[in-house]
């Protein structure tokens, strides 16, 4: 099985790469979207809140930076409509200077919470998670 991540250049305080989720929730945390931007990323958002879990709704601890630091989702391949909407975030980012990156793996690290559309690994895993 191969796995699909979009992620930001640049190291978060605590070691890993951001990913576009969260790059984006952070623009629009830090007021920085236009409004169509905003009105862009609220649907986006939205749209995959409700097309599919939340590991940290399934699992509180998966992404606790006490318990597991670092951790970071992957795709899988599989998941076509989920990764095909990342596009959207890419040109959000890319709007504001922030360069990102397309990882693919067979083996992103030690997996945490797995689900039919993700995983979400620990960090410093064998694709640099």
């Amino acid at each position: 099985m191969v796995f699909v991540r979009f992620q930001g250049v640049v190291r978060h305080p605590r070691g890993h790469f951001p990913g576009v989720f969260v790059l984006a929730n952070e623009l629009a945390a830090q007021g920085r979207l236009s409004e169509e931007q905003y009105r862009f990323w609220r649907a986006a958002n939205d749209w995959y809140d409700a097309h599919y879990p939340n590991p940290s709704h399934v699992d509180p601890s998966v992404y606790d930076p006490a318990v597991h630091p670092g951790a970071v989702a992957w795709f899988k391949a599989s998941a076509h409509e989920l990764i095909a909407r990342v596009d959207g975030y890419l040109e959000l980012l890319a709007a504001h200077g922030v360069a990102c990156r397309h990882l693919e793996s067979a083996d992103p690290g030690r997996i945490l919470y797995e689900d039919a559309h993700q995983v979400v690994v620990a960090a410093g895993g064998p694709a640099g998670a």
